[in-house]
């Protein structure tokens, strides 16, 4: 028996104090709606994201003047639908956050749990290990890696991944010497338990809330990240939608026509504050639980 199960509250009052979070419901909400514009993209946008028309360049938005009704959001530099570029463009950022929380999570969770765990000289190396990464510069290395590997989603995952797993191995390696010393530990290891089924059935679960937290943050710090790598030309290749591409393709128009820049900026603005709501939102729920 775990910790949470111990006293396990009513569905009904867990779901009123969620809903009851405006974090967590605000930013659910804005991130469901972004995550449905990425799953139904084929079904929603009114174009082909890729499709160029050279007699259709710049058009301007709905509330300009010279407006077209056909590009309620007008179109860019190569004539493309700029309202079918931003829903697609949803799919490489989430696609990114979620990507690379997967890779490194599972880096990070499972350093931690060992280390937390076991203690002594393994502590003391996946300590190190952890040390060297927080020395490196996140988006120096990153821009050293992608340029090495080729600009492409799976190297962007790959790297990032492999660049974002610290904050999960320092989290769960706390939470992890917190709960060894619990009674339900200790019984399970009197009575031979192995420690595979300690770590992953007993311990994980009971800070699912705390990773949970960890992994919000993550995913935001993921798409801050892929934005500006792709900015740098660094991340997703053209012709690729993705809104840091597109605010560095529309960089050199900022003057004459802004919505180049604005439009794609709001919307990892939009994404980033969902994901932070989301995750303070979490927290707070999380930190009431344990009281």
């Amino acid at each position: 028996m775990t910790l949470e199960t111990a006293v396990t509250p009513r569905p009904g009052s867990r779901l009123r104090k969620v809903l009851g979070n405006s974090g967590v419901t605000l930013g659910g909400l804005l991130i469901l709606v972004v995550a449905l514009l990425a799953i139904l993209a084929p079904l929603i946008a009114p174009h082909d994201p890729y499709a160029q028309d050279l007699t259709q360049r710049f058009l301007p938005p709905f509330w300009h003047d010279r407006a077209v009704p056909e590009h309620l959001l007008g179109t860019d530099h190569l004539g493309r639908d700029y309202l079918s570029r931003l829903i697609y463009g949803a799919r490489v950022s989430l696609g990114v956050g979620v990507g690379v929380v997967i890779v490194s999570g599972f880096i990070g969770i499972s350093l931690g749990l060992i280390a937390g765990y076991f203690g002594g000289w393994i502590d003391m190396v996946i300590s190190f290990a952890t040390t060297i990464r927080l020395s490196l510069p996140i988006v120096l290395v990153a821009l050293a890696a992608v340029a090495m590997g080729g600009a492409s989603f799976t190297t962007l995952v790959t790297v990032l991944g492999l660049l974002l797993w610290d904050r999960f191995a320092v989290v769960t390696r706390a939470a992890t010497q917190s709960l060894r010393h619990q009674e339900f530990i200790s019984g399970l290891q009197a009575i031979g338990a192995r420690w595979q089924r300690i770590l992953f059935l007993e311990i994980l679960p009971n800070m699912r809330g705390t990773i949970l937290v960890v992994m919000t943050l993550e995913i935001a710090n993921a798409i801050l990240l892929e934005s500006a790598l792709s900015f740098l030309g660094l991340g997703v290749r053209p012709p690729m939608p993705s809104w840091g591409l597109m605010i560095a393709e529309g960089r050199e128009n900022i003057l004459f026509d802004p919505w180049l820049v604005a439009l794609p900026g709001a919307m990892i603005c939009l994404l980033v504050l969902a994901v932070n709501l989301l995750g303070d939102g979490m927290r707070d729920l999380t930190g009431e639980a344990r009281k």
